[in-house]
């Protein structure tokens, strides 16, 4: 048995399921390896496809998968949904092959400082020195990554270490469960929220599921408190029966009108909310001044225990007030962008997994989506675009039996547009919106917001993804994927409609 093969075994044993892979010469004795094993390979084009469909699959399992990269170039390819992977505590384990070790001196092109690329966004990272090592090292890895509440393990596999014999498959290592809650955080939260002042419990994390969410809603019901996430959650189950939650707005003036009035801030897995930039004259920190910051919980800390804990604390009742489900008529006359939402939101059946990466075009879905059937929302978590398509692919290999929806603005989905094809390999049930709108829109809005006046046609043509237009449709086909253009209401509603009735990607362009 080589190195590799002693990994893979050791990954499989792990309870790795599934490898996102774009290999290259060094990572060949992984390749064959997996012929043996029940990983499943999952091949993409693009480093960034892999990276990002590792993070929908960790978000909706809550257990890693593999990618599989090609030395520092393959992993400085996928870093930027490695970065949102991060920002949104996502179970991932990279594996990096590396040149040989006795092959380093000789300063071959693709030699790079492979544990510098990789440290930014590893939580862990390790080398390994050779095959004997390489299963331990697997084991390691793995139980890094599933240490509560998920964290990115990196480890680098030189050539040698892969081809080299071993001694064997290593022992599974246990992961870092979630850490209990201290009775002085329960103790000091329920007093807080006993004296009357205006409080808002900020989630993120495991608490936005259905158990954390269920718990939030009791102590609202009985409190009066408001209960929000933050604009970049990693996942939120919403919809009909489901206490209903805020969301943060994206801009400052928004989150400080939010914000106005508030006296406590309890703090469940999150952070105080800061504006995704910095803008003249206007504030970074918003929470009001004078607001008390209480936490309850860390993100390393079970936070659907301490809220339950908390509600009983304030004799809070069973249940509490839900989102009911509106059946809205169906618009009719120009697609726009409220319009696409509210079709989204009407048509969407129940247990449908959403990738939004919306930008400027998700209006319509912040509106009308929390009152549609039950659903689980990925949102775009580190700013980094791209995420969209990559995610929900891995996404709908992590839930088959679920609908999975994209919705993607055209300029972040030309990212990684390379995911179509591996929807269209693997068969994937992902329908796929782009919101095509012909622009960065949201840089038009921020070229007046920061300041940069005068633009003139050299600036503004930096910001316009026409002449020419995008063609999704045809980009989409000749990845085989079915595709269809709808350009008013009706269009829209009916490719819709029909993509939610049948199996099998396909691909939507909206113009708006």
């Amino acid at each position: 048995m080589n190195g590799a093969e002693s990994l893979v075994e050791t990954l499989a044993a792990s309870g790795i399921e599934v490898c996102f892979a774009n290999p290259g010469t060094s990572e060949m004795h992984f390749v064959v390896a997996l012929d043996k094993s029940p990983i499943r390979p999952v091949l993409c084009l693009f480093e960034g496809v892999a990276t990002g469909a590792a993070d929908g699959y960790g978000r909706m399992t809550g257990k890693p998968a593999a990618s599989l990269l090609h030395l520092g170039p393959g992993f400085a390819n996928g870093i930027a949904n490695l970065h949102n992977a991060r920002r949104a505590a996502t179970p991932i384990v990279n594996i990096v092959g590396d040149h040989a070790s006795w092959h380093n001196r000789y300063d071959a092109p693709l030699m790079s400082d492979i544990l510098g690329i990789c440290r930014p966004v590893s939580h862990w990272l390790h080398s390994t020195a050779s095959a004997r090592t390489a299963a331990s090292d697997a084991a390691r890895a793995v139980a890094a990554a599933r240490a509560f509440p998920g964290q990115i393990a990196t480890l680098i596999l030189p050539a040698d270490s892969a081809w080299d014999e071993s001694e064997g498959p290593a022992p599974v290592v246990p992961a870092t469960k979630a850490a209990p809650v201290s009775d002085a955080a329960v103790d000091r939260a329920a007093r807080a929220l006993s004296n009357g002042k205006k409080t808002m419990l900020l989630l993120r994390g495991s608490v936005l599921l259905r158990d954390g969410l269920q718990a939030a809603g009791r102590i609202v019901a009985k409190s009066g408190a408001r209960m929000a996430h933050d604009y970049f959650a990693a996942r939120v189950s919403r919809g009909a029966g489901l206490p209903p939650i805020e969301r943060i707005p994206y801009f400052a003036e928004d989150i400080v009108e939010s914000f106005k009035g508030l006296e406590q801030l309890i703090l469940v897995g999150a952070s105080p909310p800061v504006t995704f930039f910095a803008y003249p004259g206007k504030p970074s920190w918003v929470t009001p001044e004078g607001c008390e910051i209480i936490t309850l919980s860390h993100p390393h800390e079970d936070g659907v225990a301490a809220l339950n804990a908390v509600a009983e604390a304030i004799g809070a009742p069973k249940a509490s007030a839900v989102a009911r489900l509106e059946r809205s008529d169906l618009p009719q006359g120009e697609l726009t962008s409220l319009a696409m939402g509210q079709i989204i939101a009407r048509l969407l059946p129940e247990g449908a997994i959403i990738s939004e990466e919306a930008a400027t075009c998700g209006g319509g879905l912040t509106k009308f989506l929390p009152s549609s059937a039950p659903h689980d929302i990925l949102y775009i978590t580190g700013g980094a675009i791209g995420q969209a398509l990559p995610v929900a692919t891995g996404a709908a290999i992590a839930a088959p039996g679920r609908k999975t929806v994209t919705v993607s603005g055209d300029g972040g989905a030309m990212y990684t547009l390379q995911s179509l094809w591996t929807q269209a390999r693997e068969k994937l049930d992902v329908i796929t919106v782009i919101c095509a709108n012909r622009s960065y829109a949201v840089l038009n809005i921020e070229l007046m917001r920061v300041g940069a006046r005068n633009a003139g046609p050299k600036a503004l043509s930096m910001l316009d993804i026409g002449h020419p237009d995008l063609d999704w449709v045809a980009l989409a086909r000749g990845m085989g994927v079915e595709a269809e253009r709808a350009q008013d209401c009706a269009q829209f509603a009916r490719v819709f409609e029909d993509a939610m009735k049948r199996k099998g990607p396909r691909l939507i362009e909206a113009v708006l």
